[in-house]
């Protein structure tokens, strides 16, 4: 095995054999200390011998030595309860040894690893699998603090939870969270050379293969097999692997205390989900982009509130919903979304004259509607607060959240309404006069007369429309400007919530999509989390999150003129401004990341902030399920893309504290979140769709046990969800329980009439009648608290299939795309294609931005080029098809086709083996996938090659080089591909090589397998395919 990292090799001659420990004849359990090294050894092992000697004569364990690995055989691996490879590196077993400890890892046993296992058999996959992460490379040792995730577990129990420690810090080839329950991990912040992003696992464990695996990455120095914490976390370890002592199941560990309660799951109980709010009485409000507000109440039974009839092109529709404060005496909601008006169908012209651009003038409305006692809302009831002018037809950024403060102003926050796919990633100040003006944000985040791009301060009359409250950015009356705005230069202010305590808003601001800065440009894509204490111009277009000036620049090709003056205020003189043009210094955001800068401790992934909710405890709260007086204060951070909620703390002179995980929080991706009236976290769940809802999407509860017993767990699932009357459907209530071990019964209600169908565990019922039908589970346990689940049932319900283009086919953004579609609807012998529609959504990671769309059963869909996201982006298509049946708002949705582009970086492989993600400033888009060896493979998910005759990869290589095969379904699947790949001379001397493609039939895995000589092979930049369009 080879690393460009050079290491001291030392050899030191071990003892062979057996050397047992003397124990009590009932020892509890039998363990084996493997510790045979075939590269680095560490001159640590014979301390850590002792000490698991040392561990195991006071816990009444045996113990055994050995470096031979000839003692890996199946009779004598049944002697021990689990093996520890300590500090192990190289390749320490021949293959049939491989095969005994395998099995007797199937067979029950326990795997402890210790620092350097992980430095361990880089060509056994199981291994690999096993230990949970292969080493990559280690600064100097010195000081870190590990952050304890997990305080249940023995191996981390009465550990400090934030844990200072001497020791050599690993860096991985891949994180493991995804597949192993972290038990503590490397705050990257409190020392140098950490690699992992600032999501650092350091230790962890699991169920494998039929067995038990823990592994820690401490342990390289001598001294720490003295330290009594360190001995501790190994006992616990030891423990687990051979006793199954704690809890090991993959993800992440519940908090201490917290639980997540699922009050709404599924496209049918929460749509595409957008905003919601929580009532007085626990209830939530939630919308739907499709203009759906749906109830969900305290017990989790959903119903449809109100329907509001929406435009819906790109990003426009329904957004945010907030409740009154003083909702009890009102019963007041406010919500924010895109009315339909007489807009055209269609895109709105990129050039032209204002005549053609004018009938896509439109407007987003801010309305106030009163709620039902039934919780409905009267459509009828909708009183108009605000509107804010919009250019149509083009996507994008709404904002559009609300909230309201301690004196009960109205916060409303509006996106800048500018199209970012002309303008490379960088700021898009288009201003030629034949220009779609929607391409110029200038006219809009950077205009002071104009209510785009800002956060807007109103206080709402009783009889409609508004007030302004004093202490705006500009008195009522100033000349060339709006009195409603409190702050203004934002990009796309999507989630934003006001402290009721302070005033102080937090907000979620998303930057443009540059991979990298450019001296004739600009900054590179950013994003931020924004704490804004008083008005200001915060920036956009002319500044990044972190001050940092773009370049006036002429479209389309240049040339570029000077930087825009931050420090200053810049000066906004384009032709569409109507506001004034000196603008006030711009101000930095209070906590950026990316392009610049990643905070370790925000983890790594997308850039995707949701905004930040302020927890402020009250001790005279009566609530058993209120935050408790610890988290008083502290800000709970959302992050849609790296799927997590953390909590930070603010200093004293208001800067960025302690940033720390709340893995009480098990979801997705966040899309909104607040505190409700029992103290309690309420979280909205976009789900894993692009541009829609799926079976992830939810609402849920996350709850504090502030004394007392704990409610059961209610979960419920159905098999079918659709079809056919007569439709006869298993539900079951798998994943129900209680946390405290009390008795539990069941009641299902499959009709939502109030009345308890069956109180069997997994029942069945028969649906004969159409219609859309809630079934509800409530389990309560012995003490009288319960909780409930419901899912949505369609019986006779139309299906939707998009027949083209096929699943994983290649495009390139700017491609028309023939589609077809078939509709299916028991309740329309002929199907009206006009009420179909199909829409085209740019993804990226994670989120997406719709589009285009067209409308018809069969027929072409334009998409457009991409001219923001560059070539380190992670973009691909999603088409997605609705049909709206007659007398129904509600569509019925396709599954997802995905779209794949015909040139991909490497690194945003699907899954890999061996490999890692290394920066590279050569490579397009600064990554390339490297580490690869003989056998190491990366893939990608869906690939339909129709019509691909060839591909180029662009490969470096100061190694041996050695062959690139393309496979189908596996990566020992059939070759489709392959080119041969010789040293280039260096590790950053890149070079195109290519291969013929024998493109399969149908929608595949697709696997890049790297077979060659011994050590590294060669690195992948990118990979395209060519060819003719896929045939339709």
């Amino acid at each position: 095995m080879f690393r460009r990292l050079a290491f001291c090799l030392a050899i030191i001659v071990a003892a062979v054999g057996f050397t047992p420990v003397p124990a009590s004849a009932a020892a509890d359990f039998n363990v084996l200390i493997f510790s045979k090294t075939a590269g680095f050894r560490h001159d640590s092992i014979p301390a850590g011998i002792t000490a698991i000697k040392q561990l195991g004569e006071q816990n009444n364990f045996t113990v055994e030595t050995t470096e031979d690995a000839a003692q890996f055989t199946a009779a004598n691996l049944a002697r021990f309860q689990a093996v520890v490879w300590l500090s192990t590196t190289g390749d320490v077993l021949n293959a049939s040894q491989q095969a005994a400890f395998e099995a007797y890892v199937r067979g029950g046993g326990g795997y402890v690893g210790i620092h350097a296992a992980s430095d361990t058999e880089y060509d056994w996959p199981w291994y690999g699998n096993l230990v949970g992460a292969y080493f990559a490379s280690h600064p100097a040792n010195q000081n870190a603090t590990v952050r304890i995730e997990d305080t249940s577990h023995p191996s981390t129990a009465g550990l400090p939870t934030a844990w200072s420690r001497f020791d050599e810090w690993y860096n991985y080839r891949t994180n493991p969270r995804s597949q192993v329950r972290v038990l503590a991990s490397l705050d990257e912040s409190t020392y140098t050379g950490g690699s992992m992003g600032g999501d650092h696992p350091i230790a962890w464990c699991r169920g494998y293969d039929g067995g038990r695996s823990w592994y820690t990455g401490m342990g390289h120095t001598n001294e720490s097999y003295s330290e009594a914490n360190f001995r501790t976390h190994l006992l616990g370890g030891v423990r687990y692997a051979a006793q199954g002592t704690g809890n090991c199941s993959t993800g992440p560990p519940p908090q201490a205390g917290y639980r997540m309660v699922n009050l709404a799951k599924g496209v049918a109980e929460v749509g595409e989900p957008m905003g919601l709010t929580v009532l007085p009485n626990r209830g939530v409000l939630h919308t739907s982009r499709d203009g759906t507000i749906r109830y969900t109440d305290p017990a989790g039974i959903t119903k449809v509130a109100l329907t509001i009839p929406v435009y819906t092109h790109d990003e426009e529709g329904l957004q945010s919903i907030k409740v009154d404060p003083n909702f009890a005496t009102n019963r007041w909601v406010y919500v924010y979304y895109s009315p339909r008006l007489s807009t055209p169908s269609g895109d709105a012209p990129s050039t032209g004259t204002a005549a053609q651009f004018a009938p896509f003038n439109g407007v987003n409305r801010l309305s106030r509607f009163t709620v039902n006692t039934d919780f409905t809302l009267s459509a009828s009831s909708e009183v108009t607060v605000l509107e804010v002018p919009t250019s149509r037809g083009m996507c994008c950024h709404v904002g559009g959240d609300i909230d309201f403060d301690a004196a009960g102003n109205l916060y409303l926050t509006t996106g800048d309404d500018t199209n970012p796919f002309d303008s490379s990633g960088y700021t898009p100040i288009d201003e030629r006069s034949n220009r779609n003006p929607a391409y110029d944000a200038q006219r809009s985040a950077g205009n002071s007369n104009d209510l785009r791009g800002k956060i807007l301060r109103i206080r709402p009359s009783s009889g409609g429309g508004y007030t302004i409250p004093a202490g705006n950015m500009f008195a009522p009356g100033t000349a060339n400007t709006k009195p409603e705005i409190y702050a203004m230069g934002f990009r796309n202010p999507f989630r934003m919530s006001v402290d009721k305590a302070t005033g102080i808003v937090y907000l979620g601001e998303y930057g443009p999509d540059a991979g990298t800065s450019n001296p004739s440009r600009g900054p590179a894509n950013h994003v931020a989390f924004e704490r804004i204490t008083q008005p200001g111009f915060y920036g956009w277009p002319y500044c990044s999150s972190y001050n940092t000036p773009y370049i006036d620049y002429t479209f389309p090709s240049g040339p570029s003129g000077a930087p825009f003056n931050c420090t200053g205020g810049p000066v906004n003189n384009s032709p569409n401004n109507t506001g004034i043009t000196q603008l006030a210094p711009s101000q930095r955001a209070w906590l950026p990341y990316g392009g610049e800068q990643n905070p370790p401790a925000l983890g790594s992934g997308g850039l995707s902030p949701m905004g930040g909710v302020v927890y402020n405890y009250s001790a005279s709260l009566a609530s058993d399920v209120k935050f408790p007086a610890s988290m008083n204060g502290k800000v709970f951070l959302g992050e849609f893309g790296r799927r997590w909620i953390k909590t930070a703390t603010v200093t004293s002179s208001g800067g960025v504290g302690t940033i720390e995980a709340f893995p009480a929080y098990t979801g997705t991706q966040v899309m909104d979140h607040e505190f409700g009236p029992d103290g309690a976290l309420y979280v909205l769940d976009y789900g894993t769709g692009w541009g829609s809802g799926d079976a992830s999407s939810a609402v849920y509860r996350i709850e504090y046990n502030s004394g007392g017993g704990r409610s059961p767990t209610a979960s419920a699932s159905a098999n079918p969800t659709s079809g056919s009357a007569p439709l006869t459907v298993q539900f079951s209530s798998a994943g129900s329980g209680d946390p405290d071990g009390d008795p539990i019964t069941y009641a299902w209600d499959f009709t939502t009439d109030g009345t308890t169908d069956s109180t069997a565990a997994n029942p069945s019922f028969t649906y004969t009648a159409n219609g859309e039908f809630t079934a509800t589970l409530t389990v309560r346990d012995s003490t009288g608290r319960s909780s409930t689940a419901s899912l949505v049932i369609g019986v006779g319900r139309p299906t939707v299939v998009l027949n083209l283009p096929l699943n994983g086919r290649l495009f390139n953004p700017g491609d028309a795309i023939p589609f077809d579609v078939t509709v299916t609807d028991a309740n329309a012998p002929t199907v009206d294609c006009s009420r179909v529609r199909v829409k085209y959504t740019l993804a990226h990671d994670s989120h997406g931005h719709d589009i285009s769309s067209a409308f018809g059963c069969s027929g072409t869909l334009q998409t457009t080029a991409d001219g923001e996201h560059d070539t380190n982006a992670n973009i691909f298509g999603v088409l997605t098809a609705e049909y709206t049946p007659a007398g129904s708002t509600t569509p019925v949705t396709s599954p997802q086709v995905i779209m794949q582009p015909r040139t991909r970086q490497a690194e945003h492989y699907s899954a890999q083996q061996g490999t890692t993600t290394v920066a590279k400033p050569s490579a397009n888009g600064g990554n390339a996938v490297g580490y690869i060896e003989n056998g190491d493979w990366i893939s990608f998910t869906p690939y339909n090659l129709s019509g691909a005759t060839s591909f180029t990869a662009r490969v470096a290589s100061a190694g041996s080089g050695g062959t690139l095969s393309l496979r189908t379904g596996s990566a020992t699947g059939p070759v489709i591909g392959s080119a041969t790949v010789s040293p280039t001379g260096g590790w950053e001397t890149w070079t195109n090589v290519t291969g013929t493609v024998n493109a399969p039939a149908g929608t595949q895995n697709l696997f890049l397998v790297f077979t060659g000589g011994s050590g590294n092979l060669f690195d992948v930049d990118a990979f395209t395919f060519s060819g003719t369009p896929p045939p339709t």
